[in-house]
Formats: C-alpha cells, structure tokens, sequence
C-alpha cells in the first residue's frame, strides 16, 4: 500500500512543506529511515536526525523550524508523536481489512454472523455463535458453544475462546490467548487426593478490552470472571476465576491474579506481580514491578516489593537495607569495645 505526503496530509490535517506527491509504503525510526519511508520526530534528541535522515516523510510539530536544509518531505502537524499513532491506526484498519470465510473452517449451522466478516482457514465455530459486524478471525482460532462476539472486535490466530464466553464491542484477542478454560478449583478429599470442583461460570470482557498474546482468563466457578471496558493486558498474564477487573486498568506481562480478586479502575500493575486471591484493590492503584500483593489495598495506594510496602517507605527502607553490612559492622566494633572494658 503507498500513500502520498497530500493524502496523508489530508487524513492527519497537516501542512506540507516539500514534494505533496512523494509516496511512501513502509514506515521506519526517524535514524533508519529510507527511501519510500514515513518516520516522525517528536523527541527533541532526536532531532539531528531528521538532517540525515533518507526517509520520504517526515512528520514533525507545527513549531519546528528547520536550521539546515532538508532532503526528507515534512508534514506539520499539531503533535507528531499523536498523529504517527493515528496514522498506524488507520494503517492497520486498512491492512487487516479483511472478509469472507476461507477455506477449510467449520462453522455451526446455528452460527450467526454480521456484515464484513472474516473468517481465516482452519477455524472451528460451534453452537449458538453470535458475532457482531466487522470482526476479522485469523486461522487456527477455536470458538466454543454460545460465545458472543460485539462489533468491530479483532482474533488473532490461535486464540482459544471457550463456551459461554461474552467479548465486547472492540476488543482485540493476540495468539495464543486461551479465555475461558476452568479456573484451579479442586478440593482434597479424605484420601488426601484432589477432586474436581466444577467450573461452571463464564468470561465477561467489556468494550475495548486488549487481551496479549499467551494471556490466560478462567473462567467462574459460578458467575462470570469479568474485565471491564479498556482494561489492557499484557502478555503471558493469568487472571484466576471470578477475578473482576475496573475500567482502563492496564496490567504487564508475567502478572498471576489469584481467584476471587476485586482490583478498582485506572490501576497500573507492573510485570511479575503475584497477586493472592479474596482480596480488593482499590482504584487508581499504581503496583511496582515483582512486588507481591497479600492484603486489601485502598484508592490511590502506590506500592512495591514482596510482601509490599508503601513505595515512599519502600525506598526509605532500601537505602538502610543497602547499608545492612556496614551497620552490622559497626554494632561488631560497638560490642567487641564494650567486651573490651
């Protein structure tokens, strides 16, 4: 696909200055831009580049001034960083912009699906599937019985989505994810063995919910394990049964929630977090990297380490850890001249 600097200009309502036809089809870092690339300039320590630079288009600021002379065509634009992101926005709507039903899959005679569908080979739909208009299912995709689909919602190849599952409007699955297997649930008996318990609940994803690649959510023991509108995940993340997540919470790769969990909206969870389960967390909570959380966390609380701390207190007690072998020392010399005497 090439895209020339006026029609780009057109889609991010930006000033041209250089060749309006120059086209370009691949996009590049401003450093290894080339011929028939579109980069942008946002950073200003980046900004001896652009000066070398090959590539074809160049969007930078509306306030940027050059100081020397120019091979690569600018397009000016408000904030270069927003618009490069609304540009591969819209490049990837038209690069995925994909439909019909390849061959070979297996869809249910009681699949119902809407406008603009695609559908890639080797795919398996059963019973009682409901899918919205424009949703794009890339090969190698599993959807079980009764699974409703919204609009507009994007499967990539090889996800695995269980019965009863409900995916909302927008959402975007990455290979691999598997929604919807049976949460941990066995009892010990009297023999010391584990039965089953059975898992007979569903996932609940809302609108516009990211779910990457290898990330795993089991289903409820009974009622749904849900994860409100916006919520962004990461990655290799498991999200225990009956866990229930708060809109536009964003969480790292290699997290484990464990089942019963309640975490609040707009929380931030680095990577490695080991959450333990029957817990909440409160919203706008911001959680440090491999920190590990044991215990009810309210609004606001930002935290780090294992078991964690308040990450101001954290600090405070990282400073006195690093200096654990000196202070050691001195209480050794303090006694050895208290024997001494």
């Amino acid at each position: 696909m090439e895209f020339t600097a006026s029609q780009i200009a057109g889609i991010l309502e930006g000033e041209i200055e250089g060749n309006p036809d120059v086209a370009v089809y691949k996009l590049a870092k401003i450093e290894e831009g080339e011929i028939g690339s579109l980069t942008f300039l946002a950073n200003p320590k980046y900004t001896s580049y652009i000066y070398s630079t090959e590539a074809s288009i160049t969007l930078v600021n509306k306030d940027f001034v050059p100081e020397q002379a120019l091979s690569t065509t600018l397009i000016k634009v408000k904030d270069a960083y927003e618009s490069f992101s609304k540009l591969l926005e819209y490049y990837n709507k038209v690069k995925y912009n994909k439909t019909g039903l390849e061959s070979p899959v297996f869809l249910s005679e009681s699949t119902v699906y809407g406008e603009n569908f695609y559908l890639g080979a080797f795919s398996y739909l059963g019973n009682n599937v409901r899918i919205g208009n424009d949703v794009k299912i890339y090969p190698n995709v599993y959807i079980g019985d009764n699974v409703t689909i919204g609009d507009n919602v994007v499967i990539f190849a090889g996800a695995k989505i269980y019965s009863e599952t409900i995916i909302g409007k927008g959402c975007v699955i990455h290979s691999g994810a598997i929604i919807g297997a049976d949460g941990f649930g066995f009892a010990p008996n009297s023999n010391g063995e584990y039965s089953k318990v059975p898992q007979t609940g569903n996932v609940i994803l809302g609108k516009n919910v990211d779910v990457g690649a290898g990330t795993t959510i089991d289903r409820a023991t009974l009622g749904s394990t849900i994860l409100r509108d916006g919520v962004k995940l990461d990655n290799q993340i498991q999200i225990a049964h009956n866990v229930e997540i708060g809109e536009h919470t964003a969480i790292a790769a290699q997290t484990g929630i464990a089942g019963s969990t309640k975490i609040g909206r707009n929380c931030k969870i680095g990577g490695q977090v080991g959450i333990v389960g029957h817990i909440t967390i409160g919203d706008r909570v911001r959680i440090q990297a491999q920190s590990g959380i044991g215990r009810n966390v309210k609004d606001d609380e930002f935290l780090q380490g294992s078991p964690a701390l308040n990450y101001a207190d954290y600090n405070k007690s990282y400073v006195h850890f690093k200096n654990l072998p000196k202070l050691v020392n001195r209480i050794n010399d303090f006694d050895k001249k208290s024997e001494d005497k």
